[in-house]
């Protein structure tokens, strides 16, 4: 549907707003302003699909969402309409994007859509997990704290995203420029160093045969490492996004040594975190079940999940399918049953998502720890080798001169 801009006088604050409304003309949108009570000063229509560079430059990032809920939830606990209070916020937030997005959600809202349905609209911006906590809040008339719970536990979950992509960053620079340091030296250096060794004569080690072979290779067949590359990413994204491919990485991931517990810890908190968030909110078990595993977003822990919805629906234990499994720590599942059965599954939710994330914490820093002077080794390695292929061949050459 067209929308257009609209520049308007609000007689009951007398200020002057300006938005955007949907309608299919522009008498169509002068008299849905009428309507909201609003005296039309300007109309202007917005070309579908269009905008400014400042749009498309900026975007919406977790945190932006995060300081939208905060905000949101102040002044709907300030008893300010949600309409109003999303007009307010649009018109102060900085970012265009994101000015846009609130813009329009407060005109669906206006106009008599729900808010969780005009977030659902946007599934790009807002989760299940997000709509289905702020649809709780709207069915049982808080949603203030329903805003406030949502945005707690975005930053809980972007905190320990961040503290995995930070333990990550280092480990991953070192191997990603070794790599990069050993193809140009195999590619520039070698050659030049191997052929003074070569023009000298005698027998050339098997170290610097293996060194001289690789560099050539490189050298010459250079496309086909390219090709190989290229088809290795395209063929490892195809794979997955195959059911199949996902599948079978989710579950491998989560039996690496070292990184599979790590895994299994992170899955287990977004589950926990989000069931515990959504019960609160008063969101059944089943529908609950359901949102918690899309936001585990791993097909394995998703397939016990699914399994779980069904034994909940045929009236048996939230923790059959748990107990069953070897990827869930029998103290969950324990747990669990003991929540299920003295009502107080929310509280014991809470408690084991408080521990595993102290068990994250303090196996990312073990981790880290091991990772450092494992690096040290390779790094040794890589140097001893090129040490033995080149240098004391070189040296070999030198005093025999």
């Amino acid at each position: 549907m067209p929308s257009f801009n609209f520049r308007a006088l609000n007689p009951a604050s007398n200020r002057e707003e300006s938005g955007v409304v949907e309608a299919t003309d522009e008498a169509q949108a002068s008299d849905t302003l009428a309507a909201r009570g609003f005296q039309v000063i300007s109309l202007r229509a917005v070309a579908e699909h269009s905008f400014s560079v400042p749009q498309l430059l900026s975007r919406v990032t977790v945190k932006d969402i995060v300081a939208f809920s905060r905000e949101f939830a102040v002044m709907v606990g300030a008893s300010v309409p949600v309409v109003e209070a999303l007009k307010v916020i649009a018109q102060q937030n900085p970012k265009p994007k994101l000015k846009h997005l609130i813009a329009e959600i407060s005109d669906e809202v206006d106009s008599g859509d729900s808010l969780s349905g005009s977030l659902a609209k946007r599934p790009k911006f807002f989760s299940n997990f997000y709509i289905s906590v702020i649809k709780s809040g709207e069915q049982s008339g808080k949603l203030d704290e329903a805003l406030n719970y949502i945005a707690d536990e975005m930053e809980k979950d972007f905190d320990m995203n961040s503290k995995v992509r930070g333990a990550m960053i280092y480990p991953a620079f070192v191997v990603g420029m070794m790599v990069v340091i050993g193809i140009l030296m195999m590619v520039f250096v070698v050659p030049k160093l191997t052929a003074v060794i070569t023009e000298a004569g005698g027998e050339l080690p098997i170290a610097t045969r293996i060194l001289i072979g690789i560099s050539d290779f490189l050298i010459v067949y250079w496309w086909i490492v390219a090709a190989g590359f290229v088809g290795l990413v395209f063929g490892g994204r195809w794979f997955l996004k195959s059911s199949f491919g996902r599948r079978q990485f989710d579950y491998f991931i989560l039996h690496m040594p070292v990184f599979g517990k790590l895994l299994q810890m992170i899955y287990l908190v977004r589950f926990t975190r989000s069931m515990n968030t959504l019960i609160i909110g008063g969101v059944n078990i089943s529908s609950s079940l359901q949102v918690a595993g899309e936001v585990v977003n791993n097909t394995y822990y998703q397939g016990l999940i699914q399994q779980t919805i069904f034994e909940v629906q045929a009236g048996n234990s939230i923790c059959t399918v748990f107990m069953r499994s070897k990827e869930v720590p029998t103290m969950v599942s324990q747990m669990m049953l003991v929540g299920e059965k003295t009502g107080k599954l929310d509280i014991v939710l809470d408690r084991i998502t408080t521990f595993y994330n102290r068990e994250i914490t303090t196996l990312l820093a073990s981790t880290m720890s091991l990772i450092e002077p494992a690096l040290m080794v390779v790094m040794g390695v890589g140097v001893f080798v090129m040490v033995a292929a080149i240098l004391l061949p070189m040296y070999n050459v030198v005093s025999q001169i």
